[in-house]
């Protein structure tokens, strides 16, 4: 039998009670202890700060201490900051729309203070003594005068001791400290002019002084390696401002663990921002993989909306599209101009001084020890008195062409040295003209050996190629630098309209599901726009009639599959985003050319290293794999 309704005279709703009131706060306010060191340390910053120690017992349970500097709290203050709701930001409604503090609900305090025990002591300039409020439960125990520094000291004993439904959700002290350090560092890092310390258990965590630069204080808090793999990042636009620290094209990380972002100097999560990040670093770093940064952005308070969560730890901004696409294009030129800077300091590397200069520098020893170009030992005797090659690339497997070679300039065998030029190649503008013949590289024997600071050294494993460097050892992976030069000139190719194609003598047959040969029959065009001829022949099947003169017929079918595949999984339509579509086909084109290349000789591998540096971005290739490495001589000498 059901209970009877509650008659209407009975009163059922009440006003809690204000103890009741605030730990339902402290449910929402402090959900572990890091939430509490995060509060007091936010409160210190927002009263001047200019010095604030933390420390923590058995991961917050215990104990946790922040101490500070700041401007202090006179008696009535003091009582006034442990009432809900009590504020020194925030006078109307409007003033929600201008936050330029860390706190401003007042609620923190009373909320903490209802779940521990709770001792405040403060002291404002001009006060001859400061004041102690313990509190025990939300409960006030005593309030007395005491004798201190001016600022304010905050001890938050036996944390969720009379809330055991909250205490048996927390994690272990190893945890909990962890989450405790880690809020520590970040804000620590996004306030280098304030002197920071973490004590953990009495032992120091970190003790960094006020920092001169963020870099600094990256490197006291995070570590010096971690500092230096970080790179500084500046822009600035009306309103808007992005700066900080992120790493260098070619280092990432397997999570977005050291991807950290800041909104006015607040830690803070927006997935458009971090999208935004990651995505502006594809095609410098490899790929799954994440950069490390310190990203800063300085909005206007009225644009940035952070009372969406009780702990502010996500934010709203009013024109997310806009500020994230700011943080794509300023983290892209960045990336874009280190991969420059790293060309242009290895620009000296492969130089083309005449044969005069050559002659001169094997008889001077002041050039020879001039640190601009260094002549190399050759691996073998090569005459002073030949030509230089112009800049070409390694030599692919030989494929059959529409057109012989001229009598001229007869077809070579690998051995021999032949090798095709990639890259924009002019053809005819009838798209049924026939292609052109590559221009083959200079003979083997009328190119000597090129003066440089690397000295070649030899290849390991068919694909790693060593080079002495005045610093120390270099390695180059030879097919992530062939695909990263390929990658550019195709695209290049592909921007001006002229690619040079060759027909196939014995065009490949091949056959793919009625899904997929939908897809690939829907996009014949974009295919034959970008090289890559393939015809329909009845049914599901197709053939391959033409491809760049630099791919290898013998992977032509195996790549076709694999592009409609990967347009087919990715939802890659051409005629919507065509700048996208082109850009993968050159990646993807680019790595299949550049793994089946036979094997290249010195001459070959420095062409190669010559053309890579002259690349947009030569430290990775096309999938963000670095393209080389160096270890320094102090490196060497450690191991």
């Amino acid at each position: 039998m059901q209970d009877c309704p509650p008659s209407s005279h009975t009163p059922r709703i009440e006003v809690l009670p204000e103890r009741v009131a605030n730990q339902i706060a402290a449910g929402e306010v402090v959900e572990r202890p890091a939430a509490v060191v995060k509060e007091l340390v936010e409160n210190s910053l927002d009263a001047g700060a200019t010095r604030i120690d933390v420390s923590f017992e058995a991961g917050g349970r215990r104990l946790i201490r922040v101490e500070d500097d700041g401007w202090g709290m006179c008696p009535e203050d003091a009582q006034n900051a442990l009432k809900r709701h009590a504020t020194s930001k925030l006078r109307e409604a409007r003033d929600l729309d201008n936050i330029a503090s860390f706190g401003f609900r007042g609620e923190a305090l009373p909320s903490i203070a209802s779940v521990s025990r709770f001792t405040l002591r403060s002291r404002a300039e001009g006060f001859a003594e400061g004041t102690e409020i313990q509190v025990s439960a939300g409960r006030v125990v005593s309030t007395k005068a005491v004798g201190m520094a001016r600022g304010t000291r905050i001890e938050v004993a036996h944390l969720f001791e009379g809330v055991p439904a909250r205490r048996k959700f927390l994690k272990s002290d190893r945890t909990e400290a962890a989450h405790i350090v880690l809020g520590c560092r970040l804000l620590a890092v996004a306030h280098p002019n304030v002197g920071f310390s973490l004590t953990e258990n009495g032992h120091t965590v970190f003790r960094s002084p006020a920092c001169p630069s963020l870099a600094e204080r990256v490197g006291e808090v995070f570590g010096k390696a971690l500092a230096d793999e970080l790179s500084p990042i500046c822009a600035e636009r009306e309103g808007l401002k992005i700066s900080g620290l992120i790493s260098r094209p070619g280092a990432g990380r397997a999570t977005r663990a050291e991807l950290f972002l800041y909104a006015n100097k607040r830690p803070v999560e927006n997935r458009a921002l971090a999208s935004a990040l990651v995505e502006a670093c594809k095609g410098f770093i490899h790929k799954g993989r994440f950069p490390a940064a310190f990203l800063f952005v300085d909005i206007a308070p009225e644009a940035l909306d952070v009372n969406v969560h009780p702990t502010k730890r996500e934010i709203r901004l009013r024109d997310e599209a806009g500020v994230s696409g700011f943080v794509m294009d300023t983290v892209l030129e960045h990336m874009e101009r280190l991969a420059r800077e790293e060309s242009e300091r290895h620009t000296s590397i492969f130089s083309n001084p005449s044969v005069r200069e050559i002659e001169n520098q094997a008889g001077s020893e002041a050039d020879m020890e001039s640190p601009e170009i260094l002549p190399a030992p050759a691996i073998r005797p090569i005459e002073a008195t030949r030509k230089l090659p112009p800049p070409e690339v390694p030599a692919f497997k030989d494929r059959p062409t529409a057109n012989p070679r001229p009598a001229a300039q007869p077809a070579r065998t690998p051995k021999q040295g032949a090798t095709e030029r990639p890259g924009p190649c002019i053809q005819s503008a009838s798209k049924t003209s026939a292609p052109q013949v590559p221009v083959p590289m200079a003979k083997r024997e009328d190119s000597p050996a090129l003066p440089s600071r690397w000295r070649y050294l030899g290849t390991a494993h068919g694909k790693h190629v060593l080079f002495e460097t005045p610093d120390g050892l270099l390695c180059l992976n030879r097919n992530a630098a062939l695909a990263r030069v390929l990658y550019e000139d195709y695209l290049q190719s592909l921007e001006s309209g002229q690619i040079l194609t060759q027909q196939l003598l014995f065009p490949p047959l091949f056959e793919l599901p009625p899904l997929m040969a939908d897809v690939l029959e829907r996009n014949l065009d974009f295919f034959r726009a970008n090289g890559f001829t393939v015809e329909s022949f009845g049914g599901d099947s197709f053939r391959v009639g033409s491809i760049p003169t630099w791919f290898d017929g013998d992977e032509s079918e195996e790549f076709i599959k694999e592009a409609v595949e990967k347009m087919s999984q990715n939802g890659l339509r051409p005629e919507k985003d065509a700048a996208l579509a082109r850009e993968t086909l050159a990646r993807m084109a680019s790595i299949h050319a550049a793994s089946s290349a036979a094997p290249a000789d010195e001459l070959e591998v420095l062409s190669l290293a010559r053309r890579l540096l002259s690349c947009k971005n030569p430290l990775t290739d096309p999938r963000g794999r670095p393209t080389y490495f160096e270890l320094s001589k102090g490196e060497l000498e450690k191991r």
